[in-house]
């Protein structure tokens, strides 16, 4: 490729804040929940990067003939490939399935859940690099670029309104999106750089305590992760995810705490059968160790606790019935019942279409501008 931006380049990042920043100067757009991706098209040559600067054509070859059909023969632009399920929300899981290592089964998946990609930025295009553009100017160029766009290429909603983005930060997360993201509009664009910002949603949960994992390298001393576990209705105790991020110091502490409760652990466990490595039936929920193909080379073991403690957590949101990623470790809660950790206490989120999602991002920068 010979463009004025040309691969590889890293994404910028954003970082964590407790709420929407509250001055003038900002830009807001969702968070969409897929997988990072720079798309590169030089001619008749098309890249797809992921994050870690890897290549993703291979695996979503549906995107390609669209992308070279409705992108400007130069251009480099920053995106999330995402899969809508039935057409009304996310499914991450679901993308997860398609980094699959056989060609007929991508080809397969391909037809079966198609992915779509959502642009919310541009590095170049023909001849101009845009990276030191501000970015109420790149958005520009890439409402142009897109103005014509139709599926599986969508336009992500931007804003200058802080109430609008409220509003998304409540009503999107229905359709799976995973907060708002905040931009300069004066910014440029910096990758690797932490210059965005980001908040997400932020709940609280009290689940059990049913194992741990030792951290890496650290087997007998120190604390990897606690195992959690909610109960269903017919009494099921579910793996729904695990508590991570402990300093160095509590991580060994808490190998001292929980010595108590491996004692005759798995007598009575409600995840015996899969700590004796029996296989699961096709009836059981995923297990926390139970192996899969993103976990390959991965140590999955775990020590098994007599599931007494409940922890609370905080949490960002749940797909598939677990934990969409690292819980947060807040306190233990001695004054409650492991029985009462059930799923009932999970909040519902109001379903939302991607539908009216995606008509948005046509909508609310040229709504500004007036």
């Amino acid at each position: 490729m010979n463009l004025p931006v040309n691969p590889p380049v890293l994404p910028m990042l954003a970082k964590n804040v407790s709420e929407l920043p509250p001055d003038d100067g900002w830009i807001f757009e969702p968070k969409w929940d897929g997988f990072r991706a720079l798309v590169f098209r030089d001619g008749d040559e098309i890249l797809i990067q992921s994050r870690d600067e890897k290549p993703l054509e291979r695996y979503f070859p549906e995107l390609v003939a669209p992308l070279k059909a409705q992108l400007p023969d130069r251009c480099a632009l920053d995106g999330e490939i995402v899969i809508a399920k039935d057409g009304d929300g996310l499914d991450f899981e679901l993308l997860q399935l398609r980094l699959h290592p056989a060609a007929s089964r991508v080809k397969l998946l391909a037809t079966e859940t198609p992915a779509s990609i959502v642009f919310f930025d541009v590095l170049c295009e023909g001849d101009r690099d845009l990276c030191k553009t501000p970015f109420h100017e790149r958005r520009a160029v890439l409402e142009s670029i897109l103005a014509n766009a139709a599926a599986p290429l969508h336009l992500t909603p931007a804003t200058r309104d802080r109430a609008t983005a409220a509003d998304w930060f409540g009503r999107f997360e229905g359709a799976g999106l995973d907060g708002v993201i905040a931009k300069a509009a004066e910014g440029t664009y910096e990758p690797n750089k932490r210059v965005m910002l980001k908040v997400k949603h932020e709940r609280d949960c009290d689940c059990v305590v049913a194992g741990f994992r030792w951290h890496k390298n650290s087997e007998g001393t120190a604390l990897g992760s606690l195992l959690l576990g909610l109960f269903d209705d017919n009494g099921n105790l579910e793996h729904v995810g695990v508590c991570a991020s402990f300093t160095a110091a509590k991580r060994r502490e808490l190998i001292t705490f929980l010595e108590p409760y491996r004692t005759n652990a798995l007598e009575h466990h409600p995840w015996r059968a899969w700590a004796e490595a029996q296989p699961a039936t096709a009836a059981t929920r995923r297990r926390p160790g139970e192996t899969s193909r993103w976990s390959q080379g991965k140590d999955l073991s775990w020590e098994p606790l007599r599931p007494e403690l409940v922890v609370e957590v905080a949490y960002d949101h749940m797909q598939g019935g677990r934990f969409r990623h690292t819980a947060q470790f807040r306190r233990w809660r001695n004054d409650k019942r492991p029985s009462d950790c059930t799923f009932a206490q999970l909040e519902v989120v109001a379903p939302q279409e991607l539908r009216q999602i995606f008509g948005e991002g046509r909508q609310n920068m040229r709504a500004d501008r007036r």
